[in-house]
């Protein structure tokens, strides 16, 4: 079931719920409904440097979804990417549209004229490791996280693609 990847779009709200909730519980987070609409907003109407992708089966089925941000570095004059979500249905895995969908995102990133994509995973995903070790190097980074008063403070766990 070959897929194509587009830009998300404020119409594609009621399909790409389904596998945004399908991501978050592989991850076993919860999130305010809430900051899941401003979250939906902002990827789809490309604000605040956020932008998203998904991947579409032939039927017009959502099968995939991918939210990358742009951000300034301290070590390069050139923007990073960073995409933080990267999910595929189980139906459609195995179909090319997770690389896919890295792929757009790597274009998109380079026509904004960053000169580094990078995404963080959980080591427990051997299936998605053995894609990212075939489009990305790995680095010897260990994350840290700390929660801060905020807003947002509730969703302390990082969201890991």
């Amino acid at each position: 079931m070959p897929s194509t990847v587009r830009a998300l779009e404020d119409g594609d709200y009621d399909g790409w719920l389904p596998l945004w909730n399908g991501y978050l519980d592989f991850y076993r987070e919860t999130i305010d409904d809430e900051v899941t609409r401003r979250t939906f907003q902002r990827l789809s109407r490309r604000r605040d440097d956020m932008f998203g992708f998904v991947a579409q089966s032939p039927d017009g089925t959502l099968v995939g979804i991918a939210h990358a941000l742009l951000h300034a570095s301290t070590w390069s004059a050139s923007p990073s990417c960073y995409l933080e979500d990267l999910f595929v249905a189980p139906k459609a895995r195995g179909t090319g549209a997770a690389k896919a969908l890295i792929e757009a995102v790597a274009d998109e990133a380079r026509r904004r004229g960053a000169g580094k994509l990078y995404w963080h995973t959980q080591e427990f995903n051997g299936p998605a490791r053995s894609l990212y070790d075939q489009v990305a190097t790995r680095i010897s980074f260990v994350v840290y996280e700390r929660s801060l008063a905020g807003a947002d403070a509730e969703q302390s766990a990082a969201s890991p693609a």
